[in-house]
């Protein structure tokens, strides 16, 4: 199993240790523009190795698309990350150019690739990179909401006052402040509704501290976050990897599902080894379909800005 992850920066670096540690990739391709610096990182990265117990092989390439041939899966970081008091949507004018490349020159040498976008705007550059490379909706996948879940359920643990591993909790629709939808109505702390341990105050504030996870970690650290992101991934790269069915909620392609058509938002799939397996209709409350048809609105202005 061969994972190439364009973008050797923080988060980049952090999906390639991740996977790496797991052990069931045998290589790792890390590429980057910046001379040397997805090599140094490759390099640096495996020299833990010895240290952390991995087989993995890990390789940097600067900007030598060849190095990437054969890649069961692609993930693309690329682009330039967030700073205190930017949207996600304020990187588009760049970002999208980025995307375009790399998505085209992966696919060129990898044409079976499953990939997976971490980039933002994210439901737009996964939108994007359907129009650009023509892949089957199954193989393109936007990775924002197991991140987006995987916060929610630190608010939820902090708020119960529980261990990560008791709670529960999905967040569908778009990766932005806004557009979130972290699903308290469905969050559980070992099968029963988190609303029987807190107050529906509480809950609210554990939602508001849900949709503005990034920006507040942005703040703090003066740049996007890298850890939790790079989990994220390897979470899913896993999932496809071991084919092991698990379900995530992910930006893909609705062809209808969920009422909505042409247009990359967040909601649960099954991963397995053709990346997206299934996608899993869930019935929403006429409040949560007011506020996917919201967030939908948002990303589809946010795409219109795309040019091709």
């Amino acid at each position: 199993m061969k994972v190439t992850v364009v973008g050797a920066g923080a988060v980049g670096a952090s999906c390639a240790e991740y996977i790496a540690i797991k052990d069931f990739a045998s290589e790792v391709v890390l590429l980057d523009i910046k001379e040397g610096y997805a090599e140094g990182k490759a390099m640096d990265l495996m020299q833990t190795a010895p240290l952390n117990g991995f087989d993995t092989k890990i390789t940097g390439s600067t900007n030598d698309y060849s190095k990437t041939a054969g890649s069961q899966i692609c993930v693309i970081t690329s682009g330039i990350p967030r700073k205190p008091g930017m949207t996600r949507e304020e990187l588009i004018g760049i970002n999208a150019g980025i995307v375009k490349t790399v998505a085209t020159s992966l696919v060129k040498h990898s044409p079976d690739t499953i990939l997976i976008v971490v980039s933002n705007p994210m439901d737009t550059m996964t939108y994007l990179a359907h129009k650009v490379t023509g892949l089957p909706k199954n193989r393109i996948i936007g990775m924002g909401g197991a991140l987006d879940s995987a916060r929610f359920k630190y608010r939820l643990a902090e708020a119960l006052g529980a261990p990560l591993s008791d709670v529960d909790g999905m967040v569908i629709g778009g990766h932005s402040d806004t557009g979130m939808i972290p699903l308290t109505r469905l969050a559980t702390r070992n099968s029963v509704p988190v609303s029987k341990f807190i107050s529906g105050e509480r809950l609210q504030q554990v939602m508001e501290d849900t949709k503005v996870g990034g920006a507040t970690l942005t703040k703090l650290l003066g740049t996007s976050a890298w850890y939790a992101p790079g989990a994220a991934v390897s979470a899913l790269v896993q999932a496809i990897a071991c084919d092991q069915k698990k379900m995530f909620p992910c930006s893909t392609m609705l062809n209808g599902e969920y009422g909505m058509s042409d247009i990359c938002i967040g909601v649960p799939v099954i991963l397995g080894k053709n990346g997206i397996e299934k996608i899993v209709e869930i019935e929403l409350t006429d409040s949560e379909k007011a506020h996917m048809k919201e967030s939908a609105e948002g990303v589809s202005k946010t795409n219109n800005l795309l040019e091709f």
